[in-house]
């Protein structure tokens, strides 16, 4: 059990900020929500610890349980009457360490590019793993991705105007 302990604590301490920064990339521009989606996947991760451990992309199983928790929230948040003067949270820069026209690209981006785009070039995982945590045909990630470059390019690309 204390062997146990140690290699979580060492992949918390490892993943806990690309986890993080893919969460708000993929989408959840609320730190505080993402923090707590994050933190409620690294606790399953603990709960069944056997079984994620020996998964090829640990890290991914982490970003696709919060991702999947962001979904559930949603559904119940919008069941919610909103209050009146709620401040957005637009603090996600920070932690991501880009540029927030980056990011609003980023999140301009149709769910599926936005979530391989992620798990292939934030968190550096293969193909068939960003393949298998996704559902998807591993010959469809590269047609995701390189969708999405290009639609970051388009959002991206300096005004011929400003030179």
């Amino acid at each position: 059990m204390k062997r146990e302990r140690e290699d979580f604590a060492e992949f918390y301490g490892r993943s806990r900020d690309g986890c993080l920064r893919a969460v708000l990339a993929a989408g959840t521009p609320d730190r505080a929500l993402a923090e707590d989606l994050v933190a409620e996947a690294f606790a399953r991760a603990w709960s069944s610890w056997a079984k994620v451990s020996r998964h090829p992309a640990p890290a991914a199983w982490v970003v696709r349980t919060a991702l999947n928790l962001r979904i559930s929230w949603w559904r119940r948040s919008r069941r919610e009457v909103a209050l009146e003067g709620r401040d957005e949270i637009g603090a996600a820069d920070d932690v991501l360490g880009a540029d927030h026209l980056l990011l609003a690209a980023v999140r301009r981006l149709p769910r599926r590019q936005r979530e391989v785009l992620v798990l292939r070039i934030w968190l550096d995982l293969d193909t068939r793993t960003v393949a298998e945590e996704l559902g998807i045909s591993a010959r469809t990630v590269p047609v995701h991705l390189s969708r999405a470059l290009t639609n970051l390019h388009t959002h991206l690309k300096p005004s011929r105007l400003e030179s």
